[in-house]
């Protein structure tokens, strides 16, 4: 699916939407993000040397787990909130000109809560890995 599709499920809009693209393969989310060097994100992240922050990261990979959650329509008229990080490591950076690919598996579910594994790659490079949770929130009218 293309952005404007990811913008159907997604209630991220730019310039805080960070995936390109998505397919559900498998019960798995792939997305990808390029990134360019103009993102906002590295305009002080760091002057000469741009590396997407950590946080950043973590962002695109959970955006990416809620592509995945809006399959089974757990996410219809919810909105999903983090509520945790756990596991996280950053192993190598990510700089401008590269593409994340972004693959989260959903791990388990417990009534509004939805528990993922995700891992952020360039490459062969695994750049960063995170288990993740999120409560879909029924949006208020």
């Amino acid at each position: 699916m293309n952005r404007e599709e990811i913008e159907g499920i997604l209630p991220h809009r730019p310039p805080m939407l960070l995936i390109d693209d998505c397919e559900l393969v498998d019960g798995h989310a792939v997305g990808h993000t390029h990134v360019t060097g103009d993102e906002f994100f590295l305009q002080g992240h760091f002057p000469g040397n741009p590396v997407v922050p950590g946080v950043i990261l973590c962002e695109m990979l959970a955006q990416n787990c809620c592509v995945l959650l809006a399959q089974g329509g757990a996410a219809k008229d919810a909105t999903p909130y983090y509520t945790s990080l756990d596991k996280v490591r950053f192993k190598h950076p990510v700089r401008p000109g590269d593409t994340v690919e972004l693959t989260c598996e959903v791990t388990r579910s417990h009534g509004m809560f939805h528990f993922a594994h995700g891992v952020a790659k360039v490459g062969q490079d695994v750049c960063c890995v995170a288990d993740m949770s999120f409560a879909l929130v029924p949006k208020k009218d």
